[in-house]
């Protein structure tokens, strides 16, 4: 069993970040520990995507001396679908930061609950 863990170390160390990134989502109220928790889940799966394409012995899909082999490189889709969701991650950050930052503006409270009862308050009046 714990040979069988530390050969998948990684994919657990991945699963555990999911999870706490996971349940930070769900059990915070507070929009900065949300988008926290939702970076948290992001890095977990752009560290699977990583290991899982990553294969020992094999290089990077740059030929050089003249080898065209494909059997000698490790395959370029997995670093490039991790380079991609890096760029959408940040942007998608981005923007919900400067939503919170909008939010506390007009609610002057970061808490989900209390923002959603100021919004009913608003729309019976």
């Amino acid at each position: 069993m714990y040979e069988t863990i530390m050969n998948h170390l990684m994919d657990v160390v991945s699963v555990i970040l999911f999870i706490i990134g996971f349940s930070n989502l769900l059990l915070h109220r507070n929009m900065i520990k949300k988008i926290i928790g939702l970076n948290i889940m992001d890095t977990s799966i752009y560290m699977l995507l990583a290991t899982q394409g990553y294969i020992t012995g094999l290089k990077a899909p740059i030929i050089t001396d003249g080898i065209t082999d494909a059997t000698r490189y490790i395959n370029p889709i997995p670093s490039g679908l991790v380079l991609t969701g890096i760029v959408v991650s940040v942007s998608v950050t981005a923007l919900m930061l400067s939503m919170t930052i909008r939010m506390y503006r007009e609610y002057h409270t970061l808490d989900l609950d209390a923002i959603l009862m100021q919004v009913r308050k608003k729309d019976l009046t």
